[in-house]
């Protein structure tokens, strides 16, 4: 049995993708308060960079923190496509779930069903990236663990979205992606801990590539992406700032001549 070191660097990776995960349900939370005060292509616009910038940061916390993941007595490579794949499935259901809650009339039907196909997309990915992982050995899991696991996303999927509908002040956002990081980070060292590796010593190369050469760049890039996503955002007038600056222009149009 392989030992499992899940901070191999120490507070850095645990910190840094909690860190991750809460600019991403911060700047979602934000495009979210955006859309619904939005109508038309500007409500879907809102709505994909909400759901992008949720998924890029789920994504991002999970292979951040896998970047302290190591195994003694086999190196770690990670399968490319999968790996791409997972990022996919994380925009995919995170898309469709703050789609379902944008535009339904029912909202608490959405909020309901909205939350946990998210929760069991966001529960997906995880163990999709899991299964990119090559080493050599054999991985397996504890029922209960994965069980609660997915349970922990379920349920930060659903006050993620809800905290979109209800949730308006930007210090309450804040206050929420604190929140929501923390469960976030909570789920995937839930999931983590449900890892046991029975390692088989072998001389033969791995296939795939390593965290640092594959992981950490498009980790790195997607983290710019929501750095810079979270500029754009806050740079951006919002509904009632356009309003006013309307309301303002219209008496200095009716007296000019």
């Amino acid at each position: 049995m392989g030992h499992l070191d899940h901070a191999a660097f120490g507070w850095l990776t645990p910190v840094l993708s909690y860190v991750m995960a809460c600019l991403g349900a911060a700047l979602g939370l934000r495009c979210t308060v955006r859309a619904l005060g939005a109508t038309g292509r500007a409500r879907r616009n809102w709505l994909v960079t909400a759901a992008s910038a949720i998924g890029s940061g789920i994504w991002t916390m999970h292979f951040v923190a896998m970047l302290g993941f190591a195994v003694s007595g086999t190196d770690i490579r990670y399968d490319v496509p999968l790996t791409v794949l997972s990022l996919l499935i994380a925009m995919l259901v995170v898309c469709g779930g703050v789609f379902a809650v944008g535009y339904s009339r029912d909202r608490t039907r959405a909020l309901l069903i909205g939350g946990l196909t998210t929760g069991l997309g966001v529960a997906s990915m995880h163990y999709l990236g899991m299964a990119a992982v090559r080493l050599h050995g054999e991985v397996h899991y504890d029922p209960l663990r994965v069980a609660l696991s997915v349970l922990i996303a379920v349920v930060a999927a659903t006050a993620a979205l809800w905290a979109g509908l209800n949730i308006k002040s930007p210090l309450a956002v804040s206050v929420a992606s604190l929140v929501m990081g923390a469960a976030v980070t909570s789920m995937h060292y839930t999931a983590m801990f449900a890892v046991s590796v029975h390692v088989t010593p072998s001389d033969t190369a791995l296939p795939g590539a390593t965290a640092m050469q594959f992981i950490f760049p498009l980790a790195v890039g997607l983290g710019s992406y929501l750095f810079i996503t979270s500029a754009f955002v806050a740079l951006s007038p919002t509904a009632g700032e356009r309003e006013a600056s309307a309301s303002a222009q219209r008496p200095v149009e009716s007296v000019a001549p």
